[in-house]
Parts: C-alpha cells; sequence; structure tokens
C-alpha cells in the first residue's frame, strides 16, 4: 500500500497531531526506561524544523475510559524534555484556542487519550475533536496500529495524514521482510503455544521459503508426528491443526524445519542437569527445554543460503541458562551474516527482543520491532487499521 511521510507533507505554519507511543515503565514517579520516548523524538524534530507545532497524543497503562492521576502522562514530561532538549507544555483539557495560543516553535503533549472511554470505541464525535485540533495528523505509533482508535484511524480520515519516522522505518522494514522480500525467505517462529499462533503460521507457509519452528511449539509438531516427547509442553489437542500446516506447506513449497536434536532435564530450574539427545529420544520422566547443537547447524547452513530472515519467539527456554543456548548461537549466527551484508534480518516480540539483546545480536539486526502486538498481526497478512487510514 502507498502511504505518506513528513517529506510529503507542508508543515509549515501546521499544527501538526502526532499520535505517538510513550507508554513506558515507570516506578516512583519516574521512567526507568526511555526507548520509546528516544524513538519518537527524530519525527518531533523534523516537524518543529519543518515549521510545524506538534501536539502529541498517546495512552498510558490502561485507565479503561476512566481520569486515573496515576496515569497521567504527565510522568513523561521531564524524560520527554531531557531527550528533546527543550520545555513541553502539557495540557490536561484542550481547546484549539488553548492550542493555538501556543508558539508555533512548542511541543505540546495531551493527556492520556484512554481517560475518555470513547477512545477505544473509534467514537465518531471523539475523533472530530480530536481532528479540530490540528491541521495534520501523523501517526508515529505503529505499536498501536493494529487497533482502530479514535487517535489510530479516527483522525487520519479526517485530517492530512502521513507516517512518522519510527512508523516510517517500521513499515519499510517489514514490507523488505514480508511484502516484497529478497529470497529464499526464512521465518524463525518460536514460543510455546501454536494455538496463539495457527493465523501466523498458516500465513507464513504461504510466503516464505523456509519455516524453522523452535520452542514449546515445535513440541506440538513433534508429537503429531508421533515423536515422544516425555513431560515436555505441548499441546495435544493441537495435533492435527499442526499435521494441517505441515501437509499444506507441501503444496505452497515451504519447507518446514524441526529440531533434529533436543536439550532434555528432569528440572525446570536454572543450571539443571541436562543431556542432548536425538529429538526420538526424549525419556518419558524428561522435558525437552532447548534445540541442540546440531540444530544450530542447520539453522546456520540454512541461514547462509538465505537472504532475507524474519524472526518471531525463541527457540527454547532461553530464560534460563543453559536453555538460551540454541536462540543465542542462531541469534549470532543470522547477526554475523546481517554485519557482512548477506542477510536482511527483521525481528519482533517481546520475548525475541529480549533473547536478541541478551545475546548480543541486536546491534547487527537490520531491524528489530517493539511493536508486540501490531508486528505479529502484520506477520499474520492482517490488515492494522491504523496503516490503512494513512493510503
Amino acid at each position: 500500500m502507498t502511504w505518506k511521510t513528513l517529506d510529503d507533507m507542508d508543515l509549515a505554519g501546521k499544527t501538526v497531531l502526532i499520535r505517538v507511543d510513550i507508554n513506558v515503565p515507570v516506578e516512583d514517579g519516574k521512567v526507568t526506561d526511555a526507548t520509546r520516548i528516544e524513538r519518537i523524538v527524530p519525527t518531533i524534530k523534523d516537524v518543529l524544523a519543518k515549521g510545524g507545532k506538534p501536539v502529541l497524543l498517546a495512552h498510558f497503562g490502561r485507565p479503561k475510559g476512566k481520569v486515573v492521576p496515576e496515569m497521567s502522562l504527565k510522568v513523561t514530561v521531564p524524560t520527554l524534555e531531557e531527550k528533546l532538549g527543550m520545555p513541553v507544555t502539557f495540557i490536561e483539557t484542550p481547546t484549539r484556542a488553548i492550542i493555538d495560543a501556543e508558539p508555533q516553535d512548542k511541543v505540546i503533549l495531551l493527556e492520556n487519550t484512554r481517560f475518555d472511554a470513547r477512545e477505544e470505541k473509534n467514537d465518531p464525535e471523539l475523533a472530530d475533536f480530536y481532528a479540530s485540533l490540528g491541521d495534520i495528523y501523523c501517526n508515529d505509533a505503529f505499536s498501536a496500529a493494529h487497533r482502530a482508535h479514535a487517535t489510530t484511524e479516527g483522525i487520519a480520515r479526517r485530517l492530512p495524514s502521513c507516517a512518522g519516522r519510527q512508523m516510517q522505518a517500521e513499515l519499510t522494514a517489514l514490507e523488505a521482510a514480508l511484502g516484497s522480500p529478497k529470497r529464499p525467505v526464512c521465518a524463525v517462529v518460536g514460543g510455546a503455544k501454536v494455538s496463539t499462533k495457527i493465523d501466523l503460521l498458516s500465513n507464513l507457509i504461504e510466503k516464505v521459503d523456509h519455516l524453522v519452528i523452535g520452542g514449546g511449539m515445535a513440541n506440538t509438531f513433534l508429537v503429531a508426528q508421533g515423536v515422544e516427547v516425555g513431560k515436555s509442553l505441548a499441546e495435544r489437542d493441537m495435533a492435527d491443526t499442526a499435521r494441517a500446516i505441515l501437509e499444506k506447506s507441501k503444496t505452497t513449497g515451504c519447507a518446514i524445519h524441526l529440531p533434529i536434536d533436543i536439550v532434555v532435564a528432569r528440572e525446570f530450574k536454572a543450571g539443571a542437569e541436562h543431556e542432548i539427545l536425538p529429538v526420538d529420544e526424549c525419556p518419558a520422566d524428561a522435558m525437552i527445554l532447548d534445540a541442540g547443537p546440531e540444530t544450530v547447524a542447520e539453522l546456520k547452513t540454512i541461514f547462509a543460503d538465505c537472504k532475507t530472515v524474519v524472526w518471531n519467539g525463541p527457540l527454547g527456554a532461553f530464560e534460563i541458562e543453559p536453555f538460551n543456548m540454541a536462540t543465542f548461537a542462531a541469534a549470532r549466527a543470522a547477526a554475523e551474516l546481517t554485519a557482512v551484508g548477506k542477510l536482511i534480518t527483521v525481528a519482533g516480540g517481546g520475548d525475541t527482543v529480549s533473547a536478541l539483546n541478551q545475546s548480543g545480536a541486536a546491534k547487527h539486526f537490520t531491524y528489530i520491532s517493539t511493536a508486540g502486538g501490531a508486528f505479529l498481526e502484520w506477520m499474520e497478512g492482517k490488515v492494522l487499521p491504523g496503516v490503512a487510514a494513512l493510503g
């Protein structure tokens, strides 16, 4: 789809409503991780440089349509000012007159949009009100783009609209990963349950050349193939679904890769006694907690043959040593190929981002999305309302 960027808009003398995601962690009244705030700085700076007045719209926490003082966005103002290097005006009850009275080079932050119950209902009257506060709408919150809310979708239908720099980077990266990727393409999908990723797997086998399945999900596929997995996490009631996906992949030309060796233990704890076994030799009293070195070696070969890797989910219980080995080793292999220009790597999802950061691979990946649900729905092939409204 086509969407405009800040470069396509005349912002001089205009009030620009920017939907941002600054739903940051806070402890004792202070922001503890400013990553999301740092990511919106380029968009705000660009709007100012082009003569626009940035008015920030954002949600914070889950107030469920009520005014909850401890969920006020006011707590983010000091960090916003620090990262922007300039004052930020906070407005609880905005009107166009109040906004117009502020200098053109001022950054304005409005109160938590979810204090109004109409926000999450995409209420037309609320969307009309927000649209009346500005001249141009800029969405820089891809992480909220899968929600059709008044400030993510409603305003975009009422004002000239564009993507902010972060949204632009996200959409460009995802287009490179699944839209029109360089082939061959490999998708790595891990995590606990097949049931939460059926749509994802069904979409991917239509679009990628290799699909690597890891984590607890792999155990379900092994069960579907008649492999005993002992006490491992597995959704035995999803075996028919797993078989259907395996069968469908034969018609789409997607090669599905499951573990060929496994790391098993009797206890789920750090430093637990463990052993590496062939995939079909899991003892009845043991759990599969990671993929083994032969599996990692196979993944390295696959990555070396591919041009694009898109990653969502770990290959094992990476939070606990030594069951982080497969995820970390595979991530580092992908990162090394990316660093020398042989691979495009795009990753997303909370556990994935954490694993890539812990392994040290993150710094070499082409793009890492912090969007969570929106990233997953994009990979599932779903239309994201906040993106569609920009087209």
